[in-house]
């Protein structure tokens, strides 16, 4: 199942897109440079909470640091969620026919559940860590600011 995006991804360095022609444009997005993009983002994520805790423990208190890691973690499940969500799409659109594909159940599932646990994993942390609420925001926003900077990356390479 993965040896399209393996061909498509041979040969490449981790910031080039993948391109026809040796041109890099929109035209050429495929899901192998969607997946490269949301894993760098996740990358990116790790170093902010491999970063940001300590500062935050430091300097706001371990109650703030909680807040954010707990954050920061539920934003880095969101990504790999959905990196798993649009792959089996990406599957299903580009299927031939030719081999079952597996069922979207178990995702959807998966889905909810990691919603669950987000929405426990709230409660418990706002209710127990005593931090700003705004430490806990930060984390949340930490995946969406990662993914809005590899996008801009990304773009950034269509345009040189």
């Amino acid at each position: 199942m993965n040896e399209p995006i393996q061909e498509a991804t041979q040969g490449q360095t981790e910031s080039e897109p993948a391109a026809a022609g040796g041109t890099n444009s929109s035209e050429n997005f495929n899901d192998a440079d969607f997946k490269r993009t949301v894993w760098r983002a996740l990358r990116t994520v790790g170093i902010a909470i491999a970063v940001g805790v300590p500062l935050l423990g430091w300097k706001a208190g371990w109650g703030n640091a909680g807040l954010f890691a707990v954050g920061a973690v539920i934003s880095g499940s969101g990504l790999m969620q959905w990196l798993r969500l649009l792959s089996a799409v990406a599957v299903t659109i580009e299927s031939t026919g030719e081999v079952p594909l597996r069922p979207f159940a178990p995702l959807l599932i998966g889905l909810f559940l990691r919603l669950g646990v987000a929405l426990a994993l709230l409660y418990v942390s706002l209710k127990f860590l005593h931090g700003s609420v705004l430490a806990l925001v930060a984390g949340l926003a930490l995946g969406l600011t990662a993914l809005l900077i590899e996008s801009i990356r990304l773009l950034k390479s269509w345009t040189d």
